[in-house]
């Protein structure tokens, strides 16, 4: 019997070691080195994925960039816009795709949503965490039905990959890449050797048969994705689906993406019948409403490439206890707590003895810093008690001597705002540098500092 060969990964970053140690010095976290077992079976031709003869015999030889043929993949095309956005435009052949996120998100909702809706593939939906009767349950939920989705449930890739020889799919998904196991480690399933030899036998997959191959991973505490660090490295797309369980919408976001831009996101509303695609998320993140309100104001801000306006809610209000509070949802507590003092020693507001609660509506989000404008007038409108026109926007960020900044794009969010039917948007004036506005119909109101501002809307 051959002996038994272990080694330490980090379960943070994967990195390896001969021995125990107690602060990894890949990543710096304390006390995740653990033991597993890293000894290999003999690979016989019919337990993994087998190399076709005619790619074993070609060799690898440097050529000049010049003489490389390159020719446009087709990408497949699916009936869900917001995932062709966020992949760049479409599925590329032979690519893997992970995506993670919270437990109970609908990462497995969507993909089994994906894999009914393509009709015109063969796709084969490999579970490790679900059985046949759970996923039909959920499948009779969602809309969309096509014959062409066949489910397999089960953890070994040896398995796996002789069904996939029978079935021969066009697109296969993995739920989740911490369930299955290879019979080539004898570690456990999710454990950094096994979810690291997993993927390499999937990736191995797709490259040799151009099958796309769709990952989902689990994340930690923390939110980052589980497993060791080289499984964002070795898949080509990495997404996130984030969003609060308690709320409906979810945003889909690229972090890493080798067809594409890594700016886009896609936003979905959770239904009973699955996940609704939000082509224009604007009209539905802003509350209509008949009665003016003091502490509302709409602010355009960009997520990836795509422009949204937003509503921003404030509640100012006298102290009871002694010590304000600053509670912010959606947004940044320490800007807040920053253009609180900015509205303080710049605008002479005495906020300090005032509790200040923000939220962003959705359930969204932000870190542009072009909200900042729109964030400043909604605690003065509460404060001051006085409601600010619904058909009025606001796009700038706000500095610490009390200047009105220029931000990017400043043209595609008057764009957003027109469409919107919006009759008003404040921005910096050194936004009208080098920008043409006067192809605009909305009225455009340029300043370079707070205290303009609030004259023009609190008089």
């Amino acid at each position: 019997m051959a002996k038994i060969k272990t080694s330490y990964f980090c379960q943070n970053c994967g990195a390896q070691s001969a021995k125990w140690i107690g602060k990894c010095p890949a990543c710096g976290e304390w006390n995740t080195y653990v033991e597993e077992v890293v000894q290999r079976e003999e690979v016989t031709p019919t337990s993994a994925w087998k190399v076709g003869s005619s790619s074993a015999q070609v060799s690898s030889k440097p050529k000049p960039i010049a003489d490389i043929s390159y020719q446009e993949q087709q990408r497949i095309i699916t009936q869900d816009q917001e995932l062709n956005r966020v992949l760049g435009g479409g599925i590329v052949p032979g690519s893997m795709v992970l995506i993670g996120g919270e437990p109970g998100i609908g990462k497995s909702t969507l993909m089994l949503q994906i894999a009914l809706t393509l009709s015109s593939l063969r796709v084969l939906y490999v579970s490790g965490e679900e059985s046949e009767q759970q996923i039909k349950m959920r499948a009779e939920r969602l809309v969309a039905q096509t014959s062409d989705c066949f489910i397999l449930t089960e953890t070994g890739t040896q398995n796996i990959f002789k069904q996939i020889e029978l079935l021969r799919p066009q697109v296969l998904i993995i739920d989740s890449i911490q369930t299955l196991h290879s019979t080539f480690i004898e570690a456990g399933a999710g454990s950094v050797s096994q979810v690291r030899e997993c993927t390499a036998e999937l990736l191995k997959f797709a490259k040799e048969s151009g099958t796309p191959v769709f990952l989902i991973g689990h994340i930690t505490k923390e939110g980052n994705l589980a497993g060791p660090k080289i499984l964002e490295h070795m898949v080509d797309t990495v997404l996130q689906f984030e969003g609060d369980r308690h709320m409906t919408y979810r945003i889909l976001r690229t972090t890493k993406n080798r067809f594409g831009s890594t700016s886009e996101l896609g936003i979905y509303e959770m239904m009973g019948s699955g996940l609704r695609e939000v082509s224009n998320p604007s009209e539905i993140l802003i509350t209509q409403r008949e009665d003016a309100f003091s502490g509302i104001s709409i602010g355009g801000t960009l997520e990836g490439n795509r422009p949204l306006l937003i509503e921003v809610q404030s509640l100012v209000s006298p102290a009871t206890y002694g010590t304000p509070q600053r509670t912010s949802t959606g947004f940044d507590g320490k800007r807040l707590n920053m253009l609180l003092a900015v509205l303080e020693k710049r605008g002479g507001y005495k906020l300090g003895a005032q509790d200040v609660f923000l939220n962003i509506a959705g359930g969204l989000k932000v870190e542009d810093p072009a909200l900042d404008l729109a964030v400043c007038v909604s605690i003065l409108s509460s404060f001051e008690d006085i409601a600010i026109p619904s058909t009025t926007c606001f796009a700038a960020e706000v500095g610490l001597g009390g200047e009105v900044r220029a931000v990017n794009r400043v043209e595609n969010r008057i764009t957003e705002a027109e469409k919107l039917g919006f009759t008003d948007i404040y921005i910096s004036k050194y936004n009208k540098k080098g920008v043409d506005l006067s192809k605009f119909t909305i009225r455009i109101h340029a300043f370079g500092r707070l205290e303009e501002v609030f004259g023009s809307l609190f008089g």
